[in-house]
């Protein structure tokens, strides 16, 4: 699976402009991390993707093909999103995780969601209703509803937002566990950057709506953080993998 985004841009209704000439490479089992600080764009770019939005001069391309040119039905079997919030309802955790899978349902795709439940931490909530169980638990089902439909792309909008370390790091498991499993591809909006370099490999950096850099993890160097981000940092090396450091 290949992913292009070649030359996005997105105006805003005043004709400001949200998102300038993106571009960007995805591929085969990569995660990448989009990062910047707040009202870079990293949200805007994960909707504009997921939402097929209006543009100039823009091109997202999977697999060699348009995104817009594909019909509505094969977008979303290619690609799947999971937006911060979400509404309730009176489904079960089980039920509302299996409801995505596409019938007719076999004892596999049983095994599959109870899999997935198991792993995101929701096995003792699985038969209580939606409107009964948190707002984590919640995000949690968002995630396995995405996921249990294996998607050549995951989008995902600050999906550890709202977490403790434990289930932050519970959830990006699962997230690259699912990606390597199923030779898909993740890109993802984060605001912790040590997260991200623990679970990433691909790195874009937004400041004011445009990528500053983007590459593998050497990208992430004190002086790009400071240029993006507005304050000193130290990158160290822990474990074989870098960490920064607020000075």
């Amino acid at each position: 699976m290949k992913m292009k985004i070649i030359d996005t841009t997105f105006p805003y209704e005043n004709e400001n402009t949200a998102l300038d000439n993106i571009q960007l490479n995805v591929e085969t089992n990569d995660v990448l991390s989009i990062l910047g600080p707040t009202g870079a764009g990293k949200t805007t770019l994960l909707t504009h993707i997921r939402s097929l939005l209006e543009t100039c001069g823009d091109t997202v391309m999977v697999d060699g093909e348009e995104l817009r040119r594909m019909g509505p039905i094969e977008a979303v079997k290619k690609m799947r999103s999971v937006p911060q919030r979400t509404g309730f309802s009176k489904a079960t955790v089980f039920d509302s995780v299996m409801l995505e899978q596409t019938p007719p349902v076999s004892k596999k795709d049983i095994e599959i969601a109870q899999d997935l439940i198991g792993q995101l931490g929701l096995s003792e909530v699985s038969l209580k209703h939606l409107d009964e169980i948190s707002i984590g638990d919640l995000q949690k089902v968002q995630l396995a509803q995405a996921l249990v439909k294996k998607p050549k792309v995951l989008l995902l909008d600050e999906p550890t937002n709202n977490f403790d370390v434990s289930t932050q790091h519970q959830i990006m498991s699962a997230i690259v566990d699912f990606v390597k499993r199923n030779d898909s591809t993740a890109i993802m909006a984060l605001y912790d950057i040590n997260l991200a370099l623990c679970c990433s490999n691909k790195f874009a950096m937004l400041k004011n709506g445009k990528i500053f850099t983007a590459g593998q993890c050497d990208v992430i160097t004190p002086e790009n953080i400071e240029a993006v981000y507005g304050f000193p940092v130290n990158v160290v090396n822990f474990m074989g993998k870098p960490m920064i450091m607020p000075l």
